[in-house]
This record gives structure tokens, sequence and C-alpha cells, in this order.
């Protein structure tokens, strides 16, 4: 602003009198007060500065003035007037056209506007002339009264200057016209079309943008209907892309602005037109305009977007200084169960850009956040600080306090009762003290007052306790009842139900007005209850008396509690004596209190921090021992484990579920000072975050609250500990609320976060308290009422003194730690080489020796022998038990795997070996895919037949192109066979050393969608279909139990223990389970401890079941069967024809073979060998790499299936052979099968291609190499389609065996009744199916059903017969070979279980059933499963029922 104007004598009088913030809108007014007027151009000055400057930051900013003395001076009002039709409200054009050059002037009473008579008129006044009185208000002249007056001159002259500007119009017009007529005539020979009058489509466009620009924004909430021209600001939050077939492209996305959401669409004409949307990304802020409509297709409302545009987003910002920032040591991350959103990533970033110097992990019972929180914070360069919020219990609940050497029999008993106005001591009043004097069972006196507290009693409490005004207006003052009570008590053993409540009550009172507390013997009949009947699930007052039958006719009422509390001391006193034989008060807490009584004991929560290494692996401990043995409902630690776990970590007090908060609530600050001393600091959070006591009661106010973190302050003053503010973060953002809120409520009302407070309809779970993370300036609003030097202490110089106490901690080891076997170097090398040898003769050929040498050294030298010694012991043992175990993966890349027995792959290149003498040929030119494929042939040396091997896989692609990537051996053992093997884990490694890898299973995207409509139905909400996604997008992803992976197990070395990786527990919870998982996801620590995927596979289950129909050794069966490979071509060799079983081929139930999809590449290719074999398993398995790849590469015939690439080893192999150097062709290897190819900077590429052109690499094969994501290594291929070929092998020659096996193992539905019905029942349900499935109508089991019934039909097509259930003969569980008829078994039955069959089976060994009824009976079949089997034809004509009838002989 111009210094003259800036030092105007306008401003110095002048005030900001408010600014209102529209945060959602981003819109800020400004109310300014003013001595006088601005003169007008000081006025335009304020108003472009201020918009403009704020337009910068993507704010809309409006501002008016109230002026103290108002100037009606003519000229100032004219300037103001002409002014006044720059703005908003009276800018419409024929508002502004008509007015904006008139006359104005002030009468004294109004302002006069001197208008010609045709404007002066009722719709001018009524729409436009209060637009002009508020626009004059916001001017400075306050409110204001405008008319008009008719001007008859202005209004004469106007139509006399109109009439005569018409005629020369005319004439003008008549004139130009014969002059153009003339023109057009002479220059008539070149026609040429008349200029279109100018339309200038960019100003018009330029015009709305700047509309656009200034629009009002409206509120998603408020959009119910369909509406036009309507502006949204939002961030998009999902984006779908699609092309029409006339190549136009449609932007569907979803926006939010926190208020709901809403669907758009956008239409881009092409693709330059579609660049230019690119804005419309996931996470990015947009102002969009358009039309609100109903959507025909989703019926939606929706809008049709017209003009759309990036706009800012300001996020919160931490705005205090660099040091002056505080630290938040209470955070919650998404491993919180079912509790907070954020995750750890997201916290550690968020206070990172904030500039806070560290950042605590506070998760409830659970540490699983570390090892990320680890990682980003080290990224970051921000500290993390390492804790938990953990549930603390006392290890053993005392029955009896202040115990006395007393005989109970003979002892005179006080059993007392308080009714009170809520549940702390200092901030509620008592309000009825009852007693009954108890003696041998006996009630010799009673006690009954009531206590005036001085107000009126809440509804709440009147309902509870059924205590009114009435009962208390005339009651005896307090310290009255107190001292009676004191005297009634003298000289006896008081009683109570949970007594700690009731004599803390007493106490508080007691010391109030200055007389002693209670010192004498107390009973809690709770604990008593708890511990003489653990049994019960329910230990309460109201359950023990109708279990006892003592009568309650009051519960809540202190006189009736008392006596029945009394009655109840007396059962359970000769329970004790009768059958524990305890007659002495010393022996209660000795003798009876049970040693889990901490499972029963009240959880108080303390936050944990690890202070250094030493801290971390107690954590562990504590985390594990809370898990696996003092788990009760939740993670439990009792005090003694912590005591003795406490080196190296440092003790917060939580929150209001903490002891130190709870002592101070109940009983005050003295009593809070002694349990304080425990902890190293006393954390207090903002009022906001204690706001559901007061909805439950527990504090009356605000002033309360603010009370209690006072108190809490003194007990820090008077202990000389720190009081640290902390926040109890459970999400980032104030908007996530809602998110959190949808995740908790989706508990039930089961959970104690979501108990209804009040009765009936009106019941409603206490509010969630605002707990996002807050910046230091925030906090300090927070804690303002505590004054200004306080709250910085406690929020910003405590909390960084204190994180400054904290060591750095490594959490996740940078090192692999493999376990220890005795001499297992030695062992693996022995024998490898004894195999080599064995196979290939001494001395080995070079190629094999300097394989073996290659690989050995990598394998020794990097301390993997232990892995592949483990492996080969559990293949041994398996194979022992009579079962093939079948390897995944790339460990068939490895010839020490193939030697020491862990793969069948032998991954050499192609080659002869003779059995005989040891001869071998290799052949090394790439000319050959697998050794399988070789011609047969004679050993030149001994005539005897050669045996074929190797599929050429370079052993780079197991351990990485140095031999040291961490080997991922995964085995393939049979279903039947795994729970052993994995047993012999245990047995092999030692029990503490064996663990299953632990997950992490959180909260999918369609349960967060079900918890939103549940939300919906329970708290009457109305959301639109976008807004309901939002917001089961932001529910999703917190952790909601956990599990084991099936088949992982991790190995700890035995040199370690399992708490320097991580802590264990069993999977969700289940302390039953037969193994511990590790805590962290077994992800978060593969790279540092070993471990064994030991999965579970039907095929060596096929494999064992053929080999004990037909006696064939497996190993036997040869790998180029003709007979087999012609499976692939055709249907012949099965003796059907393609129309007869419906495929063109034989590859029904052949396993990786069998799919529809795989079927249709067979098809098209028709393999002929083993490397083919090979590359279609490839093909079939990888992303990208068929379909868009090589099925069109082999469609337009630029290459052949053995020349695509199918597997990931092929294109090392194959590149090497073309001349690049193995560690460039490894390289290009490891990019393209991670999908990285088009990644990798431009650089790095040109550099590949051009060296694979130098060696004559094929341009097509180049472009294939880019559009892959994902592949196949060649040795899961190899050993998948070896698997395959033995099961094929079968269903040539053995073909009953096989569906006998096929069935019994492989088939997941039946229809019994189809199946033994014959062929054309089998077509005609299959043809029902097929229509079904077209139509989108079939079931998940009718499509299993329909693979079924395809190997039905070909076995019946094949000439073998499928026959009925048979109640004598049919097996509980497998099918029966009966000549070339397969009798299934019990369970083959819809609806008939396992167990029902064994049953069955065993019954029908007594004898056999006679009638219907007998075989309900004795086989445990349901009336239902009689009936289907009658319907077969199974039960022949049994009878109903055995009795004879009396007249059967006579007729």
């Amino acid at each position: 602003m111009p210094l003259d104007m800036r030092q105007s004598s306008a401003f110095s009088s002048a005030d900001i009198r408010e600014v209102k913030v529209h945060s959602v809108s981003r819109l800020w007014e400004f109310h300014f007060s003013f001595a006088e007027i601005l003169p007008i151009d000081i006025y335009r000055e304020l108003s472009y500065r201020l918009v403009n400057t704020f337009k910068q930051a993507d704010i809309r900013a409006t501002f008016d003035i109230q002026a103290e003395t108002v100037d009606f001076s003519q000229p100032l009002l004219q300037a103001y007037y002409e002014e006044a039709f720059e703005h908003a409200p009276c800018d419409s054009a024929s508002f502004k056209a008509s007015f904006s050059k008139l006359k104005v002037s002030y009468d004294g009473t109004k302002l006069l506007i001197e208008a010609p008579a045709f404007v002066n008129n009722d719709h001018f006044r009524k729409n436009h002339l209060p637009n002009l009185a508020r626009q004059f208000e916001a001017f400075g002249f306050g409110k204001l009264t405008i008319d008009m007056v008719s001007d008859e001159a202005m209004t004469q002259a106007l139509r006399e200057d109109f009439t005569s500007n018409r005629e020369a119009m005319v004439e003008k017009a008549v004139q130009e016209n014969r002059e153009a007529v003339k023109s057009l005539e002479a220059s008539m020979p070149p026609t040429e079309e008349a200029p279109k009058p100018k339309f200038d489509f960019k100003e018009r466009a330029k015009q709305r943008r700047v509309g656009f620009e200034n629009a009002e924004i409206t509120p998603m909430v408020e959009v119910i209907t369909e509406e036009n021209r309507i502006v949204f600001e939002g961030m998009v939050f999902d984006v779908e892309k699609k092309t029409t077939r006339t190549g136009r492209h449609i932007i569907n996305f979803k926006m939010t602005d926190y208020t709901s959401s809403f669907a758009m669409q956008k239409w881009a004409k092409d693709d330059d037109e579609l660049k230019k949307y690119d804005m419309i990304a996931k996470g990015s802020w947009l102002r969009v305009r358009g039309n609100v409509e109903n959507n025909n297709f989703t019926h939606a409302l929706t809008m049709n977007v017209q003009d759309v545009k990036e706009i800012v987003h300001h996020d919160r910002k931490d705005l205090m200084p660099e040091g002056q920032k505080r630290v938040e040591f209470h955070a919650h991350t998404n491993m919180s169960t079912m509790d907070a959103l954020p995750t750890v990533e997201e916290l550690i970033d968020t206070a990172a850009k904030w500039g806070h110097k560290a950042v605590a992990i506070t998760d409830h019972g659970n540490v699983q956040s570390f090892p990320h929180g680890y990682h980003r914070a080290r990224k970051n360069g921000i500290k993390a600080i390492f804790g938990l919020e953990a549930n603390i219990v006392e290890d053993k609940v005392p029955i009896a306090y202040n115990p006395q050497d007393i005989e109970l029999n003979e002892a005179t008993f006080v059993v007392f009762d308080v009714e009170t106005t809520g549940l702390s001591a200092v901030n509620n009043d008592l309000i009825q003290i009852a007693a009954s004097k108890m003696y041998k069972g006996n009630i010799v006196e009673q006690f009954d007052e009531f206590i005036n507290p001085g107000h009126h009693l809440s509804a709440f409490t009147t309902e509870l306790t059924g205590i009114t005004d009435n009962h208390v207006r005339n009651a005896k003052p307090i310290e009255e009842v107190l001292q009676m009570f004191q005297d009634f008590c003298q000289d006896t053993v008081l009683v109570a139900h949970n007594a700690t409540f009731d004599v803390g009550f007493m106490n508080a009172n007691y010391e109030r007005h200055g007389m002693p507390i209670i010192t004498q013997p107390v009973i809690d009949t709770l604990e008593f209850a708890r511990n003489l009947y653990p049994e019960y699930k329910r230990h309460g007052l109201g359950p023990l008396t109708k279990r006892f039958q003592v009568s309650l006719e009051h519960h809540h009422m202190a006189n009736y509690d008392a006596e029945a509390t009394g009655r109840l001391l007396f059962i359970f006193l000769k329970e004790a004596r009768e059958n524990h034989n305890l007659t002495n008060m010393m022996d209660l807490n000795t003798k009876l209190v049970a040693e889990d009584s901490y499972k029963k004991a009240r959880v108080k929560h303390a936050t944990i921090y690890v202070q250094n290494q030493t801290g971390l692996k107690n954590i562990f401990k504590l985390v594990s021992l809370s898990n696996v043995k003092y788990f009760e409902g939740v993670a439990r630690i009792p005090r003694t484990v912590l005591d003795a776990h406490r080196e190296g970590l440092l003790l917060g007090t939580a929150y209001s579920e903490g002891e130190v908060f709870d002592a101070v609530l109940s009983s005050g600050v003295d009593a809070a000072v002694k349990v304080a001393k425990y902890y190293d600091f006393i954390e207090v959070m903002p009022p906001a975050i204690y706001a559901p006591l007061l909805a439950q009661g527990t504090i009356k106010d605000e002033e309360g609250i603010r009370q209690v973190i006072r108190d809490l302050l003194e007990v820090g003053r008077r202990l000389n500990k720190p009081v640290l503010a902390t926040g109890n973060v459970h999400y980032i953002e104030p908007e996530d609320e809602i998110y959190r809120e949808i995740i908790v409520r989706s508990l039930g009302q089961g959970a104690p976060i979501n108990r209804p407070i009040g009765r009936g309809e009106d019941a409603q779970p206490a509010p969630l308290p605002k707990a996002h993370f807050r910046t230091t300036n925030e906090m300090l609003d927070e804690f303002a009422f505590l004054g200004e030097d306080v709250a910085y202490e406690i929020v910003v110089k405590n909390t960084n003194d204190f994180a400054d106490r904290f060591e750095e901690v490594e959490v996740v080891k940078k090192d692999l730690y493999t376990p220890f076997l005795e001499k297992s170097e030695e062992r693996v090398a022995e024998m490898t080489y004894q195999k080599a040898f064995e196979i290939y003769g001494n001395p080995l050929p070079d190629i094999v020796d300097r394989r073996i040498e290659k690989e050995l050294t990598s394998i020794l030298g990097n301390g993997f022998a232990v892995i592949y010694l483990a492996s080969q012991m559990l293949v041994i043992r398996s194979n022992k038990r009579g079962y093939l175990v079948g390897s995944r993966g790339s460990v068939g890349s490895s010839f020490v795997a193939t030697m020491i027995g862990i793969t069948e792959v032998n991954p050499m290149p192609p080659h002869y070996v003779c059995p005989n003498c040891q001869h071998s040929e290799f052949i090394t030119d790439g000319s050959v895919g697998s050794g399988y494929d070789l011609p047969d042939k004679d050993c030149p040396e001994c005539g005897t037949r050669y045996k074929k091997d190797g599929h050429d896989i370079p052993f780079e692609t197991f351990l990485g192109f140095d031999g040291d990537k961490v080997p991922d051996i995964d085995l393939n053992f049979s279903g039947d066979d795994q729970p052993s093997a994995h047993l012999d884990v245990r047995d092999i490694f030692g029990e503490q050393y064996a663990f299953r890898a632990g997950t992490v299973g959180t909260v999918a995207d369609r349960t967060a969608y079900g918890f939103v409509k549940g939300y919906e139905r329970d708290y009457g909400k109305m959301y639109p279909e976008a807004e309901v996604e939002r917001l089961a997008q932001g529910a999703a992803g917190v952790k909601r139990t956990t599990g084991q992976h099936p088949g992982g197990i991790v190995v700890i070395p035995n040199y370690m223990d399992v708490y320097d990786f991580t802590p264990v527990q069993y999977p969700a919870d289940d302390l039953s389970a037969e193994w511990q998982t590790t805590h962290f996801n077994f992800h978060d620590i593969d790279e540092n401890v070993l471990k064994l995927d030991i999965l579970g596979h039907d095929d060596p289950t096929m494999i064992r079941k053929l080999q004990d129909l037909s006696g064939i050794d497996p190993k036997d069966i040869p790998a180029d069967d003709p007979d087999v490979m012609a499976l692939f071509s055709g249907t012949e060799v099965l003796g059907v024809t393609p129309e007869q079983i419906g495929t063109p081929t034989g590859m029904l139930g052949i396993p990786e073979f069998g799919t529809n999809f795989v079927r249709g590449m067979v098809e098209e290719t028709h393999p002929t060998t083993f490397a083919e074999l090979l590359q279609l398993s490839g093909l079939s398995h990888g992303t990208d790499v068929w379909l868009g790849n090589a099925q069109d590469l082999i469609k337009e015939g630029i290459a052949t299936l053995k020349t695509v690439i199918g597997c990931r080893d092929d294109i090392m192999v194959y590149l090497m052979h073309a001349g690049l150097k193995p560690k460039m062709a490894f390289t290009i290897m490891e990019r393209v099968r991670k999908g990285m190819w088009l990644k990798i900077s431009d650089e790095e590429r040109n550099g590949y291609i051009e060296a694979m052109r130098e060696n004559n690499v094929p341009d097509w094969y180049i472009e294939s190499c880019g559009k892959i994501k994902y592949m196949f290594p060649k040795a899961h291929a190899a050993a998948y389609v070896l698997m395959a070929l033995r099961v094929a092998y079968f269903k040539v020659h053995y073909p009953i065996y096989y569906y006998c096996a096929y069935f019994s193992i492989r088939a997941k539905a039946f229809d019994i009744k189809t199946m033994s019905a014959g062929l054309d029942a089998v077509k005609e349900r299959m043809a029902e199916i097929s229509t079904k499935r077209k139509n989108n109508e079939a079931s998940n089991v009718e499509i299993d059903l329909y693979t079924t019934l395809e190997l039905v039909n070909e076995m019946l097509e094949r000439g073998y017969k499928f026959g009925q259930l048979d109640l004598y003969r049919s097996d509980a569980t497998e099918f029966i070979i009966d000549g070339d008829t397969l009798i299934p078994p019990f369970v083959a039955m819809d609806g008939l279980g396992e167990n029902v069959a064994k049953q069955i089976v065993k019954a029908r060994e007594e004898g056999e059933f006679l009638s219907k009824m007998e075989l309900r009976k004795r086989g445990g079949v349901s009336a239902t499963l009689v009936e289907k089997m009658d319907e077969m034809g199974i039960l022949g004509n049994m009878p109903e029922d055995n009795q004879l009838s009396l007249f059967d002989d006579f007729f």
C-alpha cells in the first residue's frame, strides 16, 4: 500500500472487530471498524490488497466496515454508489446497466436515486435495492433505506435520444445496405462467403473461468437433490479411467470435503484432452464445477464435471519455533487392536514434518509396530521412542486386609455397604451407610442412616440406588453419622462386597472430618467368592444371591445389600471351614488365594518405554509372558513380573485407566502420591481427552477435569517427578475421528468402551474423545488454564528433557543369524560329492566339478549349509514315512540341493549319463531346453541305455549373482504329512527355537464396508454410496487379529534366544494352540532369522495314493513317455473324441494344466516337449507374460512357444548364450522379473538395450521384456511339471487308479445322485450348470461340481462305471475300486460329515441295519440323510422300524 495511504489518519483508530474462518470452504470473513467512512481510493486499495494477498494462499477473503460517524456528502455517496456495482450482489447485468450511471443524494432519512420512469418499478425495488442497501452497510454507511424518484427531464431526454437514435440507426442501416449491394455487384465473379459474425469463444471461456475462481463453494452434505452449477472443493480418494469403444475417455472419480462425499464424472474426447486432466489423481485437492444429476447406471447423485482446477491444500502446521516443539509420548498406531487408525509410518512422518525431534509409539499390549517404526524413524532422522500401553495387574488380590489372628467362628462381624452419588471419594458424596452386626450367623444389631449431600440427587443416582431427595432431606449431618458408625464398628471385623471401594470411601470421609481411618481387619466377600468358586463366571452381589438363594429385594440400596452380604459371608465361612479346613483369619490370604488370582484382578493401564537395548529385550519378554503365560481376556503383566524385568524400562502413568489417575479421583492427592512413587513420570492429557468421564458421571463438570489435572501436577511436584502432557493419539487429523468411531462401535455393546449410559431407548455409549495428533500450539492452548509457564513446562520442556533420556536402540538386526547344526558344512559337502560320484563317476566331469565348487563356495561361505542340511533332514524323514516331497520356488536352481535330495530338478545343462559306467555327455550350446527331450541313446562305452536329465538353470537365480541372497527353500509336503514335518523342525532344532511365522490380520476393505453399513443402521445415519466408500477406506487396515503362516516356521539360532528378535504369542490369542508364533509379522524379521516353508499340497498325497493302489514307484516313471505327451495334443490316447469330453486335449484333472486358462493355452500351442511344458507353466503363472505378450507373438508367427520368454531363468541363459556378460544377463533378468524394466532410469535401460542389440537380440524380445510384471522361476515350473506328468502317466496307463485318487483327494464337490445315474444324467447336469455360468448365476459349489462332472463324464466315456453308494461296501472317506467300477465313500454324500461316515462303518461291523430307525440310532445318521439315501435307492426296501406286527403272519 502506498506510504501516504498507509500513514492516513483513517487507519490510526482502525480496529479488527472479528475474523471468522470457515476451514472447509476456505473463506475468511473480516469485520473492521473505522472512525469514519474511508475515502474511496483508500477503500479500493484496501479491498484490492486484502483479496489478492489471501487469494495467493487459495483463501477467499471478504470484509465489511463499521464506521462510528457517517459522512453523507454527495461526492462520497456518488463514488461509493458507483463502486457498489463492482461487488457481487449488485453486479448483475441488467441492474448495473440501468442504474450504475444514475445520480444519488441523501435527504436526511434515506438515499434517493434519480431514475428514469421506466426503471422506477417494483421489480428493481424488490429484487435489487435490498442488495444495494446491504452493500452500503458493508461500506460502513450502516442500515440505509434506499428509494427511487422519477426524473421526468431524464425520462423525456432518454425517450427523445432513443427515438432520434433509432431513426439515425435505421437510416444508417439502409445506407450501408445500399452500399453493400453495390459493392457486392461490383465484385460478383469470385463469390465468397459472407464473414460470420465474430463470436469470441476464448473471451467467453475466460469470463467463465473468472466466475469459477470466485464461485461460492457448497459443502457436499448440503446437496441432496439434482442441482445445476454447483462448485465443490475437496480431496480425490478414488479414480477410475475407462475408454469407450469410440475412443472417448471417461474419468469416474470420487471426492470428499469431509462433510460428505460425491461421485464425479468427467469426459475427455481424446488422449490429448485426457492428459489435461492428469491432476485428477488419488490424494489431489480440486475445485470442481458442474451439474449434479441422478446417474442412470449407479442410481446415485453424480456430478457431471465441467470445470476442474487443482487447489492448494494447507495441512496443519506446528507453529512453534524450532527448539520449542513438544514430543508426543502416548500415541497408538493401527496395531492397537480395533482402536486406532494411523500406520506407524504416518505417525512418524507427521512428527517429522512438524519438526518434532522424537515421537513415542504406545500400542495397547503389543509392540507389532516396532520394526516399521524403527526403519521409518531412521529414514526420517527422528528419534522413535518404543513403548506400549500395558495392562498391569496385582499378582494376588487379598481377601482380608489388616488380618489378625482371629478364629473366624468366634468373631463378631459388621457387614456394611455404602451408597454414593458417584465413584470418586474426592468428588462424590456419601448418601447412605447401612450395616448389620452379626455373630454366628445371626444379626445382633443394625445400623441404617441416610446423609444429606447438600444438593439434589441426579436421576441416575436415584435410578441406580432407589434413594430420592425425600430419603436424605431430613437426615443427620455427616460428622454425626460417621461418629455413630465408628462407635458401632468398635472391636469387630468389617465385611463388604468389593471392600476396597467401600473402605476407600469411608476413609476419605473420615480423613476429611479429622477422624481416625479404618485400621481393624476387613474381609472382602467379592474376593472370598472368587477364590472359593473360581468356576463361576460372575461374582457380583446379584448373581451370588441368586445362586445361593439369599433374598435381595432392592439391590443398590445399602441396607438390603448389607444384609444379603452378611448372609453370603456365613455361607462362605462354612464352605471354607468344611472344604478347605480354614478357621483362622490369617490363613485366608495364604491358603485360599489362588495362584492365578491375577486373572480376575482389575486391569490398570501403564505406559512402558524402552530406554536402552536391555530394555528392548525386557519389553519383548514382558510382551511374550503377558501373551503366553498371563493372558486372560487381555495380555496381563503381573506387577512382580514387571519388577523382575524393569531394567532399561521407564514407566508412565497412562490414561484415566491408570492407577495414579484412579487414586487422585477416588482417594485424593495423598493416596495418589503413594501410588505414583512406582512410576518415572506422571502423564496428563488435554481436558478434551477426559470428556468421556463427564458422560459417565465420574467427574461432574469441566472444572472437575481441570482440578484433576492440577492434582496430578501436585503429585508430580511432591515426588519431584516430571509431569508430561501427552495426547493419547488415536488418529492424525481431526477429520479422521469418524473412522475410529466406526471401528470402535463395530465391536458392539459388549465392549467396555461401548457400554451404554442411561436406560431404554435413550441409552448411548459415552462419546469418544477428540484424540487427534495435536501440534505444540494446539497442546499449549489446551493447557492454557494452568497459566503460560506451567503449560510450556509440561508440554514442551518436560517432554523434550525426558526424550533425551532415551538411547538409540536396534529393534531389527542387520545380519542373518542362522541356527547351528553340528558339522553342517562337512555333511553337506560330503553328501553332495558322494551322490555326484555315484551318478557321474569319480573323477567328476569338469562341468559338474566346477558347478559344485562354485555352489559350495557360496553356500558354505555365507553360512547357508545349515539351511540345506535342515531341509534335507526334513525331506528324508518324510520320504521314510512314504511320501514324496515336491520343491517349490527356485531351490531347484541349486545342483547341491539336487545332489542331497532336497529337489528332483537337475539344473545342469541337458545331458546323458550312463547308469552303469557313469559316462556322460553334456549339451552346452543351448540347442536343447531340457534333458528329457533328448532322443534316446545308448552309452557308447558299455551299451547301456543312457539316462537323460538337466534343465539348464543358472545357480544365480537362487542365491543372487554374488551368492549371498538368503536362500528361501520352500518344500511341498503331502497335506497328510505336513503336521509331522512341522514337528520334525521342533525335533531337529529344539522347541524353544522353533516358532510358527506370525501374521497380523487387519480389517479388509469389504469388512470395513460392512462396519460402515452397521454404523449407519445402529446410529440412524444415511450416507450416500460415495461417502460409505470413503468411510470404509478410512476404517480399513486396523489390526483385528493375529494368525500364523500356513507353512512358515521360524528357526532361532541356538546360541541366542527368541527375545533377541521378537516377542512370541499364540495365534489369535488361542492359548490351546499347539504352536506359539512370532509376535512380529514374520516379514519384519525375515532377513534376520531363518524361515523354513513347509507347505501342504495335494500332489504328493495324490502320488502316494496312486503308489499305494498300483505298487508303482513314482520315481521310476519316465518323464518323456510318448503317450503322456500325446495328451497335450489330442484325446486319441484316451480312446475318446474331443466331442465326447468337451475339450480338444486330454488335460482334464492334470495338476497345473487342467484349469480353463491353461487348457486354452495348450490348445493354442500344442506343446510336444518337456521344455515347452516348462514354458507353458511359466507363461501361465507369470503376470503379463502370456496375455498381450507371448500369445500375440505366437499368433503373429513372430516367435514360437520354444523361443518366447516363459520363465525368469530363460532370460539369463538366453542372453548368456547370445554373448552378454553373465553379470549383465543376471541384472536384466532381475529387472524384468519384478516388473522394474520400465521403472529404472532411461540411461540404465538404454545401456541394456544397446548391449542386447550388439549381440543380435531381436527387437520383439526386448519389447517383450518391457511388458512383464512378474515371472516364475524355471525350477519351480520343472518341479510342478514333473509331478503333473507322473499323475498324467496314471491317467493314460492306469485310468481306474487315477480316477479313484482324483475323486478321493482333489475333487471339491459331489452330486452322488447325478454321478451314479449314468452318462446322460451327467451331461444334462453339466449343460444346466454351463447355462447358469454363462448368465453369471452359478454358485461356487456348482462351479466346483462342474469340474468334478467333467472328469466323471470322461471316465464314463472311457468305459468305466461310477457306482452307487453301498451301505455295506462303501468306505467312510476313500473311493473303492471294484473291477471297472468306482464305489463312492459316505463323505461324498452332500451333508454327511467324516465323523458320521466313520460311525456308519463302525456300526455296520456290529451287524446289519434292520430298519431306518436303527440306522439313525446306531449310525448317527440324521432323518434328512436317511430320507436322501432312501430316495437314491441305497436302502433297498428297508422298513421304517424294527417292530413286528402281530398280524403279519395272517396275511
